[in-house]
């Protein structure tokens, strides 16, 4: 007897179905990720966190410089192929090292070496690019925060920010003794130490006017330094040449409507807050006449905007929540954080070409949006996906480069190392954002994330559902995506409600149509939370109709890795429904898990054994179940990412003769076989690859998708690859 087996390949890649646009403009791509701890010496203890914080970059745009405040280091990348970036190694620091700048063939890092915040003390050390020692030293009498070299490499100017201690009085300002601004004179790259100019910031704002807090400065070509005063919601420019305040004035407040304003994990962009202080980060030039500013709002909190002024302290442009719109709609808007929003804390300008180019970053988004200056309203182009939180931004114009160095190192979780990232601006279409929402007819996003189980709607090619899983519990969502799209599109949001209110204790892990109009839904339970392990029956409206808890002989051996996926094989009264449960129950022998079976008509239960393969690091789960064409496919996955990410691979099953035991009984183990190994996909946008590959489905013509879950940008990189691997061809 014959019988139809599948066969995965690339032969139609997901692209060809898809049309594009006739012509690319220049955008930047990411082209290479380098996690910084390949810096660290061999006999380093590599499961410390590193990071990589502020970045600069030789005059030749072939060395990449870092610092580096956990290892007290700073750190240096080659890419003289930018592609291909190599360890440069690291030169230690006596101090916490917290800005680097470069002035002809000298490395100018600015060192924290205060006892306390009561006694604050630096350095700024003078770096020999090319032997890597440090060949001098100025005493700054201060901490220092940001350093700046001027254009025509003859003034390097220090913020001293003298920060507060935020443990102390609840962070209130003022905490004495103030910051204030340095000025050097730079001879060959060097200062001279005697030159040293302080340039008291005292007695300028209207917010704790006796402890200036200088967070950032930046110089323009005709050497006026632009100097933000954070706390203290105020700039100041000054000449460096005499050390005199030319202006300043404050940064002024902001009214931000249609904003998330709750901590509640749903995504509702209908609150607002008014005169909100701006409290500016960094701070660029645009030109010699205006400044850009990112503000942080890490004081007071809540600004999420970036705004451009004249020097002379003119408002010229307000962006509102227009970015953090936009990065809600790719799924990057971090819930967790909502008072500041996305934190605007990074920014910096540079001319390619003819265009000049603004750089807006967000430590708490992950992302990096992008803008051509117009002299009036930027123009938005695109958001650049970066490693989880990017406080550095570099701009190599002479390589059509452009670099983040992303700050924090999950190492100590188990997650991502701290990356510098490098992207290349050419004629191309934009590798990422793979899926962006729709805004609504209010004009709010429709605020999306953690994104897990996937199925296909049963004859619409292309039209897909998704859910969200815990991290969005107050509001559990079906998600309908369009995936015919480039990037996919989510274009509806059904919440899923019992009693006519947002279901709650839910944590929604698969879904699988009912053949009716709605959806079975696989809901892992957690018992320490009071979560059950279920499964549910909705309909189109998102009404939970039916609720069946897993079978009393399992639950004794529960854990809280339960139910990863569900799917629907037969119709009518021949329906039965498949789960797979992500890892090993107290009853599975080790290096087996359980696809669980359940009968529509009779309501039994059965079972088989599903081998998962062996790992030398972490363990090994299922994440997803997907029936098609008589085989059940199932993504098996480590908890690993970057380089010691090695299983992100699909299996099939064949579902003839595949006969679940009952409960209790020893169960049939079944034969797997591999079908696609993901981990080329996971590495398409040049990033680190990512451990939650949550969904798969094939759509109505037979093309596959893949989705993973980014965790709800809580501490993680925020990214979502959604992707298409081609047809699932079937042979005889």
């Amino acid at each position: 007897m014959s019988h139809k087996f599948l066969c995965f390949g690339l032969w139609t890649a997901l692209a060809a179905s898809v049309a594009l646009p006739a012509a690319a403009e220049p955008v930047f791509n990411r082209i290479a990720s380098f996690p910084v701890a390949d810096n660290l010496p061999k006999d380093a203890d590599k499961s410390k966190a590193t990071s990589s914080e502020i970045i600069t970059a030789s005059e030749d745009g072939k060395t990449l410089i870092y610092s580096d405040s956990p290892y007290g280091a700073i750190g240096f990348v080659d890419i003289t192929d930018a592609a291909k970036p190599k360890a440069g190694g690291l030169i230690k620091v006596e101090g916490e090292p917290t800005s680097v700048a470069v002035a002809g063939g000298k490395v100018l890092a600015a060192v924290n070496t205060s006892k306390d915040h009561k006694n604050p003390s630096g350095r700024l050390d003078v770096i020999d690019l090319a032997s890597r020692k440090v060949q001098a030293s100025c005493e700054l009498g201060g901490q220092p925060d940001s350093v700046a070299v001027s254009p025509d490499k003859t003034f390097a100017a220090i913020a001293i920010e003298n920060e507060r201690d935020e443990k102390l009085n609840d962070g209130e300002i003022p905490q004495l003794p103030s910051g204030d601004l340095k000025i050097f004179a730079l001879k060959d790259g060097a200062p001279d130490c005697a030159s040293m100019k302080s340039v008291t910031l005292t007695g300028l704002s209207e917010i704790a006017p006796d402890d200036a807090e200088p967070e950032f400065v930046s110089i323009n070509k005709e050497n006026q330094i632009a100097v933000t005063l954070q706390e203290n919601n105020h700039i100041a420019i000054i000449d460096a040449a005499s050390g005199k305040i030319t202006s300043h004035f404050s940064a002024g407040t902001v009214d931000l409507d249609k904003i998330d304003v709750k901590n509640d994990g749903v995504l509702k962009f209908d609150g607002s807050m008014k005169g909100v202080l701006r409290e500016p980060d960094t701070v660029k030039w645009l030109d010699n006449d205006r400044i850009v500013i990112a503000n942080e709002g890490d004081y007071k909190g809540g600004s999420r905007s970036f705004t451009i002024f004249s020097k002379d302290g003119k408002l010229l442009y307000e962006s509102g929540p227009s970015l953090e719109h936009k990065i809600a709609e790719a799924g990057h808007y971090p819930d967790k954080r909502n008072k500041k929003g996305v934190e605007l804390e990074g920014a910096e300008v540079a001319k390619f070409g003819d265009v000049n180019y603004l750089f807006i970053a967000s430590e708490r988004a992950s992302v990096v949006g992008v803008y051509k200056d117009t002299g009036k309203e930027p123009e938005f182009v695109q958001l650049l996906p970066s490693g989880v939180a990017p406080e550095g931004i570099l701009a190599i114009p002479s390589r059509n480069l452009f670099v983040t160095a992303n700050e924090a190192d999950l190492v100590e979780d188990g997650g991502a190392r701290s990356h510098v990232m490098v992207y290349e601006l050419k004629d191309q279409q934009p590798s990422y954002p793979k899926i962006v929402s729709k805004s609504k007819d209010d004009g709010t996003p429709l605020g999306w994330g953690a994104l897990s189980g996937l199925v296909a709607d049963l004859k619409e090619p292309g039209k897909l559902y998704a859910v969200s899983d815990s991290f969005y519990s107050a509001a559990p969502t079906i998600y309908t995506i369009d995936a015919k799209q480039t990037p996919a599109k989510i274009t509806n949001a059904l919440v899923v409600t019992r009693g006519g209110q947002p279901a709650q204790k839910l944590d929604l892990e698969g879904i699988t149509t009912d053949g009716a109009g709605g959806y079975w839904l696989a809901n892992e339970g957690d018992q320490s939370k009071l979560v059950p392990h279920a499964i549910f029956n909705v309909n189109e409206k998102g009404e939970i109709k039916k609720e069946i808890a897993l079978p009393e002989e399992l639950l004794p051996h529960q854990t809280r890795f339960g139910l990863e996926g569900i799917t629907r094989v037969g119709e009518g009264d021949a329906t039965v429904l498949w789960m797979a449960v992500q890892r090993e129950w107290k009853d599975d022998e080790k290096g087996f898990v359980k696809l669980l079976s359940y009968n529509i008509k009779d309501k039994s239960w059965g079972a088989v054994a599903y081998p998962l393969d062996k790992t030398k690091d972490g363990w090994v789960g299922l994440s997803e179940i997907t029936a098609h064409d008589g085989q059940l496919f199932i993504i098996e996955r480590d908890n690993l990412v970057g380089d010691k990410a090695a299983n992100k691979k699909l299996y099939r099953v064949a579902l003839e003769g595949l006969k679940p035991a009952k409960i209790g009984e020893k169960l049939p183990v079944v034969e797997k076989k591999l079908a696609h190994d993901f981990i080329a996909d996971l590495k398409s946008t040049n990033g680190f690859v990512v451990d939650k590959l949550e969904g798969f489905t094939v759509d109505a013509d037979g093309n596959g998708y893949a989705v993973t879950d980014n965790d709800g940008v809580d501490n993680s990189s925020g990214e979502t690859l959604f992707f298409g691997i081609g047809k699932v061809a079937a042979t005889n």
